[in-house]
């Protein structure tokens, strides 16, 4: 796992060999320690390169190693063996150095960094810090701002940010092996006491109370809640204070206080179902590993509303030639112009040129008719997407794949008007859709898999991190969101304030609670969809609207908001009140208060005192019950497709893992027992009701989530 060769008679060439991207293994750790014995005890040798295979230098961790018991030489001393050296040893960084691989190259005496490689010490994402002593290293490298700033962040740097920080030495374009070799035989003749980083003077600033103030409360800010930047702070603050030795016992005191905690295993969950909801299967066995997708060079989208437009954008900034369609003139240009002021923009953040010349502008659907695929972004209206798959079908070319971008229609009731259904399915975006994350792939029943994988393929090339799901009302995102919501309107008719809930689910982690949420997306948006349900329309009297709907519970509340012209920060008020229209400071409105407390009168409601427990049993609770009846009817395959998803759609708080995994840590048999205390007290609300599965899997003892999937037994799949 780590290859030793000697080249031009006296150098050490010591490569990782751990694909893809060499990760310190407990292999790799061993080979490294015994390779660097072997090269400072030959006394032909004179000089040390450490790299990368495949021109990766090293990745960190492996973090499958920290479910377990860890084998091996521990790092912490591998690399003051390193440092200690009397041989000049020097790290040849290609492709990337991240955590475990930054700290080994901090160890080292020289870093040579290839133009496009990029460093950085993410182990604050995983709810851990750098500890290896990289929170002692680096500050008395670089000073201590900038090391705050990195570990604290997790941010990557490019090689060129690297030499203006002083972390490494020198930048190529051509191999950093082979500079480094070179580098390291002039460096055989130069003293190493001034290149041990672990023995430099620490300059602190004079304000260092001061700095670490201010560093802690913008932190706090960032990262509410979260353990593993302030103890990433707690940690640079020991390599100021105290002697090498000594920060380095605090750095591994911090270090274990973090690793075990329900943080630290829900980031890492993260980590490992990002990648697991990309490895999708469909009934047939196709899976993502076997069908080849379709190779994307033109494609066309239809609609240049907020939603078309942010499309156009993520397709042209990969590559890809659009030609975007609207139907009257005004909307086009009022597009066109849109689109090529968010390329610019992107294009200058990125210091890229704008990929203006892969547009064009269209009023006529005819001109679609020979691109690979084809994204409709209408108006959110079945009728309306119906007569435009019609109408595309006649004029693309027998090949052209047909995506719907549609939050909760049904995809195969559009495929069924067109001529090729089976090339049809869901690309459910996120708005804004140039920088939400999310892509919702929507199989219909009839969806062919190479249409799938094209999407799922093509949505990777965007960016966007790709869950395949089932065809349902809502998919799961959304289906599930209407417990959540319906759940918080309840609360304010039983007592409590838009600002109490939002209020709790902040404290919780969430960046936005569901009242100021709705505030920003635009009350008018649920509205609609309530109307196009039968919930609300113009036979309700608004004045006195009923509190049961369909058979079960139903707050108008949101209702008689919008009835009021209330549409959140578009209109300047919402369920708070804003300066003006389109402002964002969010504050309680009395209005609302009399609203609900003339709703509770009229509807003999005794209002009560609700807790901030309540408020996140409920709303969360019946979150995950509503996905595990997901997981049940099989429109996700496993729990993790569903936290990626509120991970990255629905900002669900990382440190929690997502709504599932979140259950899983609460315990299953404590989320049953309240769901049925809630159940009991509200019959009328069926949600609550405890889904089949959750309840095998307490009557199974429990399963840990990454078991769940050997209980879910379905009829069928969705996907």
């Amino acid at each position: 796992m780590a290859r030793y060769e000697l080249v031009k008679g006296s150098l050490a060439l010591i490569t990782l060999t751990n694909p893809p991207v060499n990760a310190l293994s407990s292999a790799v750790r061993h080979g490294i320690t015994e390779n660097i014995k072997l090269a400072l005890g030959d006394p032909k040798v004179k000089a040390v390169v450490i790299c990368g295979e495949n021109e990766r230098f090293c990745g960190g961790a492996d973090i499958r190693e920290f479910a377990g018991p860890m084998r091996g030489p521990p790092l912490v001393m591998l690399f003051d063996d390193i440092e200690a050296g009397e041989k000049p040893v020097v790290a040849a960084i290609e492709g990337m150095a991240l955590g475990g691989g930054f700290e080994l190259a901090l160890a080292c005496h020289y870093r040579i960094a290839h133009s496009k490689a990029r460093l950085g010490l993410p182990e604050v994402t995983l709810g851990l810090l750098p500890a290896a002593g990289g929170t002692q290293r680096l500050p008395r490298l670089i000073g201590i701002p900038a090391a705050l700033e990195l570990i604290t962040t997790g941010r990557h740097v490019s090689a060129q940010e690297a030499l203006k920080l002083g972390i490494v030495d020198q930048i190529t374009d051509e191999s950093a092996c082979k500079m480094a070799v070179e580098f390291a035989l002039r460096a055989v003749a130069k003293p190493l006491s001034s290149r041990r980083i672990s023995t430099l003077t620490m300059h602190c600033p004079p304000n260092l109370d001061a700095l670490f103030e201010a560093v802690t409360m913008q932190v706090q800010k960032k990262a509410q809640g979260i353990m593993a930047p302030l103890a990433c702070i707690q940690a640079v603050r020991a390599a100021a204070t105290l002697p090498y030795s000594k920060g380095m016992k605090r750095e591994s005191e911090l270090m274990a206080s973090l690793f075990s905690s329900s943080q630290a295993l829900a980031l890492q969950y993260c980590f490992f179902a990002q990648r697991t909801a990309g490895k999708w299967t469909l009934p047939s066995g196709a899976q993502w590993s076997n069908i080849k997708p379709r190779e994307i060079q033109r494609a066309a989208v239809i609609g240049l509303g907020t939603m078309g437009r942010g499309i156009a954008v993520s397709l042209a900034r990969v590559g890809i030639s659009v030609i975007a369609v609207e139907t009257e003139k005004k909307l086009l240009e009022t597009g066109r112009q849109m689109v090529i002021g968010m390329l610019d923009r992107d294009a200058k953040r990125r210091g890229v040129n704008a990929s203006l010349n892969l547009l064009q502008f269209t009023l006529n659907l005819q001109d679609v008719k020979a691109v690979d695929i084809v994204i409709e972004a209408v108006f959110e209206d079945m009728a309306l997407k119906k007569h435009l798959l019609q109408d595309l079908s006649k004029v693309c070319g027998p090949s052209t794949l047909l995506y719907t971008n549609t939050s909760g229609l049904d995809v195969d009731a559009l495929a069924g008007v067109t001529d090729r259904p089976h090339m049809v399915a869901g690309m459910h975006f996120f708005s804004p859709a140039h920088v939400m994350k999310l892509l919702e792939v929507v199989c219909g029943p009839r969806s062919s898999s190479e249409t799938i994988a094209t999407a799922m393929s093509l949505g990777k090339r965007m960016g966007k991190v790709c869950v395949a799901v089932g065809n349902c009302p809502g998919f799961v995102g959304n289906r599930m969101v209407k417990t959540y919501t319906d759940q918080a309107n309840f609360l304010l008719e039983e007592g409590a304030t838009p600002e109490q809930v939002d209020g709790a689910l902040e404290e919780f982690g969430f960046a936005m609670g569901v009242f100021r949420m709705s505030d920003l997306a635009g009350l008018d948006v649920g509205w609609r969809i309530r109307k196009e349900s039968g919930l609300t329309g113009p036979d309700i009297d608004p004045k006195d609207p009923p509190r049961r709907c369909q058979g079960r519970r139903y707050s108008p509340i949101p209702d008689m908001l919008c009835e009021q012209g209330r549409m959140g920060q578009k209109t300047g008020r919402g369920w708070y009140v804003y300066d003006k229209p389109g402002g964002k400071e969010a504050k309680p409105d009395p209005v609302i208060q009399i609203l609900l407390e003339g709703y509770r009168v009229r509807h003999g409601i005794q209002p009560r005192n609700i807790s901030s427990q309540e408020i996140i049993e409920r709303c969360l609770y019946v979150l995950a019950n509503e996905g595990f009846r997901v997981l049940e009817d099989g429109i996700a395959v496993q729990p993790e497709d569903i936290d990626v998803i509120y991970l990255f759609g629905y900002g669900f708080p990382r440190h929690r893992g997502g709504p599932m995994f979140y259950a899983n840590m609460v315990g299953l048999g404590r989320v049953l027992d309240r769901l049925e205390h809630y159940y009991h007290a509200h019959p009328d609300v069926p949600h609550f009701e405890p889904s089949q599965l959750l309840k095998k899997l307490v009557a199974c003892g429990s399963p840990p989530i990454q078991k769940w999937k050997e209980h879910i037994k379905t009829m069928h799949s969705h996907l």
